[in-house]
């Protein structure tokens, strides 16, 4: 249940979104073995992103948020951000400044999660999923 925003401009082409997506569920996947990642992309026009204030004055960088359980391990967390840099530059260097792309990642203890209206602690198959990862 990894949530994966991705806050960038618009005019980006339907087939080059489809291909990001899918290789950043592909990422997160393959660091979290769970199987419900959903992506979120949020577009903006360029003229409602500002830098320092200034309006149009350079390309946009592009942002993103993971908000998922914790990962404890870094080079699971590296290799999976050298990917989702990759897909996120390939879908956007055209049109924005790709190579200061930040991705934010917000990891929550599973008592800070709840799923079906229930925290995650009390999930004992989810416990156990996040225990062998993070082992």
């Amino acid at each position: 249940m990894p949530q994966f925003f991705v806050e960038a401009p618009t005019g980006v082409q339907p087939d080059a979104k489809r291909k990001m997506m899918r290789e950043i569920t592909e990422a997160i996947d393959e660091a979290y073995g769970v199987a419900d990642v959903r992506v979120w992309l949020r577009e903006h026009p360029t003229g409602n992103v500002s830098h320092d204030g200034r309006i149009d004055a350079e390309p946009i960088k592009p942002v993103c948020f993971l908000e998922a359980p914790e990962l404890a391990s870094l080079d699971v967390k590296a290799k999976m951000a050298a990917k989702i840099h990759a897909a996120v530059d390939e879908a956007y260097r055209a049109i924005a400044n790709t190579d200061e792309t930040l991705i934010l990642m917000n990891h929550y203890p599973l008592e800070n999660v709840a799923a079906g209206g229930r925290l995650l602690t009390h999930d004992a198959e989810f416990v156990q999923a996040v225990a062998k990862l993070n082992a």
